[in-house]
C-alpha cells in the first residue's frame, strides 16, 4: 500500500462520509461519464468499480441491471457506500475495503474507474490494475482530469490545494471551498443563461461550466471541496493516456478510445485481449 494513496483515500472518505445519504450525481451525469458505454453494456454482466467512494456511481449502475456489481475503495467511505446500497438485494452487490493498485480478481466483464486514477501516487499502476481485473473480452473504462483545458485550475486551485489538504476538513469545506465555489457558481449560471455563441467557447472552462451549471450550489461546493481536500492530483495529457493504452499488451488492438469530455477531462478505455499476454 502506498502511504500517499492511503492519505488520499482517508481525505476523500472524510468528504464522502459528510454527505447526505444517496448519490450526489444525477442519472444524466452518470450516463455522460460512462459513454461510450451504455446501460445495455452493463445489463446482465459482472461489473467492478475501482475507487467507489460512497457508491454515488454504484447506486445508478445498479439500476442498469448488472448480474453483480462489486466496488472497492481504500478509504473508510466503504461504510457510507454500504449504507447507500442497502436497499438493493444483498446478493447483487458488495463493497470491499481494498487497495486499487494491488487488487486482483478472477476478472470482470466490465471494470470502470471514474475520477480516481489522477489522485493516485502512481496513476499508471492504477490503470494497469483496471486492465488486469478485466476478463478477456471484457471492457474497461476510465475518466481522469486532463492537463489540456485546466490551465486556470492548475494555476490557481492546485497551489491552494497543497495547503488546504493539510487543514481540518470542516475548515477546508466551509472556510475555503464554500467561498471559492460562489464566483464559479455565478460564472457557470451566467454562461448557461447566455446564448450559445461560438465566441464564448474560448472562455476558461466553458464546456465544464455549462455542464455543471444546471446543478445546485451544494454540488458546486462538493466539487470545490473534492478539489481541495485531496493531497495529490495529477493532470494527464492525451499523449500520456495514449501511451498507457498502446504499451499495455492486454489491451485489444484497435479497441482503445480516448475522448475529451467538457473540454477539461479524458474518458478512455477499450477491450481486454481474448488471448492476453499478461
Amino acid at each position: 500500500m502506498s502511504a500517499p494513496d492511503q492519505r488520499t483515500a482517508d481525505a476523500f472518505a472524510t468528504s464522502w462520509n459528510n454527505l447526505p445519504r444517496g448519490s450526489v450525481y444525477t442519472r444524466e451525469q452518470v450516463v455522460d461519464w460512462f459513454a461510450p458505454l451504455a446501460p445495455a453494456d452493463i445489463r446482465g454482466r459482472r461489473v467492478l468499480e475501482m475507487g467507489c467512494g460512497n457508491a454515488s456511481l454504484m447506486v445508478h449502475v445498479m439500476e442498469w441491471g448488472p448480474a453483480r456489481l462489486d466496488g472497492i475503495d481504500l478509504g473508510g467511505s466503504v461504510e457510507s457506500a454500504r449504507a447507500n446500497l442497502r436497499h438493493f438485494p444483498a446478493e447483487s452487490w458488495s463493497v470491499e475495503r481494498a487497495d486499487l493498485v494491488a487488487f486482483s480478481s478472477q476478472g470482470y466483464e466490465v471494470v470502470y474507474s471514474i475520477g480516481v486514477l489522477h489522485h493516485l501516487d502512481e496513476p499508471r499502476a492504477g490503470f494497469e490494475a483496471v486492465v488486469r481485473n478485466t476478463r478477456p473480452g471484457g471492457r474497461f473504462h476510465c475518466w481522469v482530469y486532463a492537463r489540456e483545458g485546466n490551465a486556470v485550475v492548475i494555476a490557481l486551485v492546485d497551489p491552494l490545494r497543497r495547503l488546504a489538504s493539510r487543514l481540518p476538513w470542516w475548515l477546508t469545506k466551509y472556510g475555503l471551498a464554500t467561498p471559492l465555489a460562489v464566483p464559479f457558481y455565478a460564472y457557470a449560471k451566467l454562461l448557461c443563461a447566455l446564448p450559445r455563441w461560438r465566441a464564448l467557447r474560448a472562455l476558461p472552462l466553458h464546456g465544464y461550466a455549462t455542464w455543471i451549471g444546471p446543478r445546485e450550489f451544494a454540488f458546486f461546493r462538493h466539487v470545490a471541496f473534492d478539489q481541495l481536500v485531496t493531497p495529490r492530483t495529477v493532470y494527464l495529457d492525451r499523449a500520456t493516456i495514449e501511451r498507457w493504452l498502446a504499451d499495455n499488451a492486454a489491451v485489444e488492438p484497435g479497441s482503445a478510445y480516448v475522448t475529451m469530455r467538457n473540454g477539461n477531462s479524458w474518458k478512455f478505455g477499450g477491450v481486454s485481449r481474448n488471448t492476453p499476454n499478461r
